[in-house]
């Protein structure tokens, strides 16, 4: 046995140790809990319900759905409109909030300020009331269509048409509202990470004979960037959580179709586990995306 033991470095390991076991031990005694309390109720815990028939009708199914088919179809219709919400909401999101973001610091002033007045009245109005601002006003539209960008974009109270494409009122709401409200949180964030370059930068780029806008797509940019994506990761992954609020407006997403399983159903712990299963999967592959980008994008600079 050695004389001097190296505490500095045992004493953190016990402590992760006792932690962990506490973690261990406090899921132990949850899972026993539910367990017994689910055994006074006779219900047994498993996905069997999921091969029964749903019995329920969807309006968007990206996907073919019958009310005939089973629980976990249904589910599945749910998760692609889940995907498809999130996945245009984080492209339009990125593009405004760039746009706004770069306009904050224009030397414009309507411009900048316009930026401004947008982030502050935006990002400290809740999402969910925005999102029924805009389900509201979908409502209220005529029935006859709306033309717009030479007739390529009709909006009525059906919803949107966008070459040859229609987007039901809910989900154009909730695209619209995610990505307006989400823009303004990335556009600070664009803002600062631009901000966080050293001016010498410019000064450089400028004494080169580079123009303003030359100067930040080919020197502030690039550098920015490194500094933009791991913040820009936070916003996607509140875009893919934050798009379970489009079940306040009957959106056919996963959380809705979720729930209106677990009314049918009573399989309270197995549904309630596939959504958190569900959205930490989409949440981490963003993530892990993002962190891949993270890592490869300095080696193109």
């Amino acid at each position: 046995m050695p004389r001097h033991l190296n505490w500095q470095r045992i004493l953190p390991a016990l402590m992760q140790i006792l932690v962990l076991s506490l973690v261990i031990g406090l899921g132990i005694v949850i899972w026993g809990n539910i367990n017994r309390n689910l055994e006074q109720t006779g219900i047994r815990l498993g996905f069997d319900f999921l091969n029964s028939q749903a019995s329920f009708n969807l309006r968007e199914t990206p996907i073919s759905y019958q009310p005939t088919d089973t629980y976990s179809r249904a589910l599945l219709v749910g998760l692609i409109n889940t995907l498809k919400v999130m996945v245009i909401a984080i492209g339009s999101a990125t593009i405004l909030g760039f746009t706004i973001g770069i306009a904050r610091l224009s030397g414009n002033w309507l411009v900048r300020n316009l930026g401004m007045i947008y982030v502050e009245i935006i990002r400290n109005t809740p999402l969910l009331l925005q999102i029924f601002l805009w389900y509201s006003v979908f409502l209220s539209l005529p029935k006859a269509s709306i033309k717009l960008v030479w007739g390529l974009v009709q909006i009525n109270i059906e919803g949107i048409n966008f070459l040859g494409l229609h987007f039901y009122p809910e989900f154009s709401a909730l695209v619209i509202g995610l990505t307006i409200y989400q823009a303004s949180f990335i556009a600070e964030v664009v803002r600062g990470s631009i901000l966080a370059i050293s001016q010498g930068q410019w000064q450089a780029a400028r004494a080169m004979g580079f123009k303003n806008l030359q100067v930040l797509q080919l020197v502030i940019l690039p550098q920015a960037f490194r500094i933009i994506i791991p913040p820009l990761t936070s916003q996607y992954v509140n875009i893919a959580k934050n798009s379970s609020l489009g079940a306040a407006i009957a959106y056919e997403d996963m959380y809705a179709i979720a729930s209106t399983t677990f009314n049918q159903t009573g399989r309270s712990v197995e549904v309630v586990g596939l959504l958190a299963v569900t959205y930490l999967v989409i949440s981490l592959s963003i993530s892990l995306i993002m962190n891949l980008v993270n890592i490869a994008f300095p080696n193109r600079i």
